[in-house]
């Protein structure tokens, strides 16, 4: 007997490995298999024999402007305008190396882009009408569109093997994505405007398409928000009439990505002929005075809270003076004895080899909050209906320091 996935997960763009080992560089969303073990990453089981599926609705709302291009409104010019900004977002996660994601050492991964006419062929708020389609819809109406959202994706995920949906292959693993939807949001709030459009004068007033769908296609593909500024997965917009990084081209697709980004995929996606981007960093994140940890409130579950959890560890590369990779670290999950601990441990993964970096760890309490990550945190103990633990605050108050080597 097939079972469904066990819940939707909603990743908003807001206006203004495997998880038995500790946090790898970068924040994915993840699931607790249904039999209870640690938290597995969220990702594709992507293979030559099964590509994923990719369509995107042509409906645009007769009344508001949702998308506007440089071509006639309603026309076959618009149209293809709109898919080129689909094509090159795509392309920027595909063109990351070092991952089976690349389209160049993988090719054949990625089927061929689809054209439907239907307005609702995304998921609705339910689970009921899930097709196991993965779509991009522009004039779609949804509960999920509150105060300041502009786009978000909603993902099924498996959590058993051998489960499917609609029109998903079955799953082989806990964690794979089975279907995968973004809708824009289309009530006349918010426009989006192509490259092209953005550069007129009516685009000074739209947001970016592209760098809105290349943020919400890496969750399509499992990760979560980033709280690297400049990274593309960072859970904020640019401004109207702004985008981030630079525009993809042929030489480099994966332009507007930052080195945060690549990581991220590199993590979810290691391309075994990788001999580069090999590189590790672990420790933990403790406090000074192991009591300070006894002024923080213990989860209702009992769980041990024995290092800093929720801290920002960026790797930042001496020479060039990049972030490479962060990730919220806390915790660690031994597969021999689950569920999740809490324990500071942090490891970036999957960076590149020859390079020195600093290593420092902050608290959240930028411009991105904790709130920003609460699904991929609570997904530590809790993912369709199993409860395994629960997960602690993030720990906003504190100063850190690096300890002294020594004997």
């Amino acid at each position: 007997m097939k079972r469904v996935a066990a819940s939707i997960v909603l990743f908003f763009f807001l206006q203004a490995a495997i998880f038995e080992n500790p946090a790898l560089g970068y924040l994915a969303q993840s699931t607790i298999p249904v039999a209870g073990g640690c938290p597995q990453p969220d990702r594709w089981n992507l293979s030559v024999s099964s590509p994923l599926n990719r369509q995107w609705s042509t409906s645009l709302s007769p009344i508001n402007t949702t998308v506007l291009t440089v071509a006639a409104a309603g026309s076959a010019a618009q149209l293809t305008e709109i898919e080129q900004v689909i094509s090159a977002s795509f392309g920027a996660w595909a063109g990351v190396t070092g991952t089976t994601f690349n389209a160049t050492a993988y090719p054949g991964l990625f089927a061929p882009l689809v054209r439907v006419s239907a307005a609702n062929s995304c998921t609705n708020d339910t689970e009921s009408n899930v097709d196991g389609l993965n779509t991009i819809c522009f004039n779609q109406a949804s509960m999920g569109f509150t105060s300041g959202v502009l786009a978000f994706t909603r993902t099924i995920t498996a959590n058993a093997a051998d489960v499917s949906v609609g029109a998903s292959a079955t799953a082989a693993f806990p964690g794979q994505i089975l279907d995968t939807d973004t809708l824009f949001r289309n009530d006349g709030q918010a426009v989006f405007a192509t490259p092209a459009a953005l550069a007129t004068p009516q685009g000074a007033g739209a947001y970016d398409l592209e760098s809105l769908l290349a943020h919400e296609l890496g969750h399509w593909f499992g990760l979560d928000h980033s709280g690297v500024w400049r990274a593309i997965m960072f859970p904020f917009a640019p401004p109207p009439g702004q985008f981030l990084g630079d525009r993809p081209t042929a030489q480099v697709p994966d332009g507007p990505l930052a080195d945060d980004d690549r990581t991220g995929i590199r993590v979810s996606y290691p391309d075994p002929a990788d001999a580069v981007n090999v590189g590790t960093i672990q420790g933990h994140v403790l406090p000074a005075n192991p009591f300070a940890l006894a002024i923080i409130p213990p989860p209702s579950s009992g769980t041990p809270v024995t290092g800093i959890f929720g801290a920002q560890v960026v790797a930042v590369d001496d020479d060039t003076g990049a972030v490479i990779a962060a990730t919220l670290g806390g915790w660690s999950c031994n597969p021999a004895n689950p569920p999740t601990q809490f324990d500071g441990t942090y490891q970036l993964g999957r960076l590149p080899v020859g390079h020195s970096y600093n290593i420092y760890a902050e608290p959240l309490v930028g411009l991105a909050e904790p709130s920003d990550f609460s699904e991929a945190l609570g997904d530590l103990c809790m993912s369709g209906g199993t409860t395994e633990c629960t997960t602690p605050a993030v720990d906003t108050n504190f100063n850190a320091r690096t300890r002294p080597s020594g004997p």
